[in-house]
């Protein structure tokens, strides 16, 4: 059984697997990187230092609550909130992420694209035969 689980375990493809998950973690922090600590300071100074993420709704007020609590502090005093604001934040990130991926992805099929199109030289034994069948046709 444990042979069986090595050779499941050193296939390629599972190899290539674990690979790809852990790249997709690292760009999964990069891209929160660029959004949260690049774009989002950007958006907010175009938008007035609006910070979206405490937009709210008061649907049902608490004994606790009071006018201006940020959504944190809305939530903990057991008031009843529709948070759009958030939804807003998480919409501006979705667009940006999309934006970025589609650029890495244009630029990947760019690359393949001018790798494709360069022309690939033959091999030593075809240069060889041509040059030995030209010769005869001398």
């Amino acid at each position: 059984m444990f042979k069986e689980f090595r050779e499941f375990a050193l296939k390629g493809s599972l190899i290539d697997f674990a690979v790809a998950f852990v790249m997709g973690a690292a760009f999964v922090k990069f891209t929160g990187s660029f959004i949260d600590d690049l774009i989002m300071p950007i958006v907010g100074k175009i938008s007035g230092g609006m910070d979206f993420s405490n937009l709210y709704f008061l649907l049902g007020k608490s004994e606790k609550y009071t006018e201006g609590m940020t959504l944190a502090a809305a939530k903990a005093s057991g008031a009843v909130v529709f948070a759009y604001g958030n939804f807003i934040t998480v919409g501006i990130n979705f667009l940006i992420l999309s934006f970025v991926i589609f650029i890495v992805v244009k630029a990947v099929n760019k690359l393949k694209k001018a790798e494709a199109a360069a022309p690939v030289p033959p091999p030593a034994q075809e240069v060889l035969l041509t040059e030995i069948r030209d010769l005869l046709k001398k």
